[in-house]
């Protein structure tokens, strides 16, 4: 099974602000994942052939996701600053093992001082589990992205 999607967001922040949220792994801890999770451990080290490493969280109250911990990996395939980020997406299970596996792109236009933020992921996987994971990923991206646009502002 298969997904692919692409997500457009106007963000009141500069593109170079844009940028540094999604380069400096402090940042993209404080950020990353959809609503009700936590990012424990954030390695992002945004140069080609550089790897991303992230552990989401799921809160206490987050149901049948509570303290559930779902890792994903990549790595770096291109790193035009501020302009463009590529790298491959694979969410592990517990053993480590891919059970999903995609490439996202991540484009930054500056928009009379904000940014226009256009990102396109997907993945695609046979282990079990893998439609309810690619069933819910349009919507953390836009919650991820609302969590972004939020920490941009603000910080």
């Amino acid at each position: 099974m298969e997904k692919y999607i692409t997500l457009t967001k106007t963000i009141e922040a500069p593109r170079e602000r844009v940028w540094q949220a999604w380069v400096d792994e402090k940042q993209v801890q404080q950020w990353w994942a959809p609503d009700g999770f936590t990012n424990p451990v954030c390695e992002v080290n945004a140069t080609v052939g550089g790897k991303i490493y992230i552990v989401m969280q799921g809160g206490e109250n987050m149901g049948p996701f509570s303290n559930m911990k779902a890792p994903m990996e990549g790595v770096f395939t291109e790193v035009t600053e501020p302009e463009k980020l590529v790298f491959t997406n694979a969410a592990l299970n517990a053993e480590g093992n891919h059970v999903l596996d995609g490439v996202t792109t991540v484009t930054f236009e500056e928009a009379d001082g904000q940014t226009m933020l256009t990102v396109h992921t997907g993945a695609k996987g046979t282990a079990p589990g893998v439609e309810q994971m690619l069933g819910g990923m349009q919507q953390g991206w836009e919650q991820q992205l609302d969590k972004l646009a939020a920490f941009v502002k603000n910080n």
